[in-house]
């Protein structure tokens, strides 16, 4: 791999760069990157830092999924689903759209999000599967599921049905192979 990034493959810390200006140039939130820096050994690829904004934030999607009791839980479930809806009609894949990585910021009347943990992304036109496929790795809750189902239903101009069979069925292939790679690490003892 230290080949690879040095010679063939831009480092994470350059794609995180790189992906915060595009996103910014997008319209999508992100904290503002700042620089980037990148070690190299000889012929190796060393270690890579990316320096963004400090971000004050008020919750993480993480949230709305430990805490169903969170104010105004589905109001910002549904915000953040017509978020991630923008994120796809603008070509923005987020290959880890997962709990963590959205911050979420309370407005007067609104919410807005920011992305972080940009090294994984792909700008490309978004087929229906691959725009289910997004959701997967956001909740393993069925009646999350069915919140963002409705709103990205309405989003997209799609029955219900075809929306929530579509992203439930990628969130239960996720969580098989989540739950099948851990039982393997627990039998390994990692």
């Amino acid at each position: 791999n230290k080949i690879i990034y040095r010679y063939f493959r831009k480092g994470k810390a350059q794609r995180s760069y790189e992906y915060a200006l595009r996103l910014i140039e997008l319209g999508i939130g992100t904290p503002h990157p700042i620089a980037y820096f990148e070690e190299s050994h000889g012929l190796l690829f060393g270690r890579s830092y990316f320096i963004s904004e400090q971000l004050q934030y008020d919750l993480t999607y993480r949230e709305l999924i430990t805490d169903f009791n969170y104010p105004n839980h589905e109001e910002i479930l549904r915000a953040f689903t017509r978020f991630t809806f923008t994120l796809h009609q603008k070509g923005v894949e987020f290959k880890d759209h997962s709990p963590g990585n959205t911050l979420i910021v309370k407005g007067s009347d609104d919410y807005r999000f920011y992305l972080v943990d940009l090294n994984r992304m792909n700008f490309r036109t978004l087929d229906f599967n691959a725009r289910m496929k997004n959701f997967a790795r956001l909740t393993k809750y069925k009646s999350m599921v069915e919140v963002m189902s409705v709103e990205y239903a309405k989003c997209m101009q799609l029955p219900y049905d075809k929306v929530f069979n579509a992203m439930w069925n990628e969130v239960r292939k996720f969580r098989a192979s989540f739950d099948r790679k851990r039982k393997i690490k627990k039998m390994l003892g990692l």
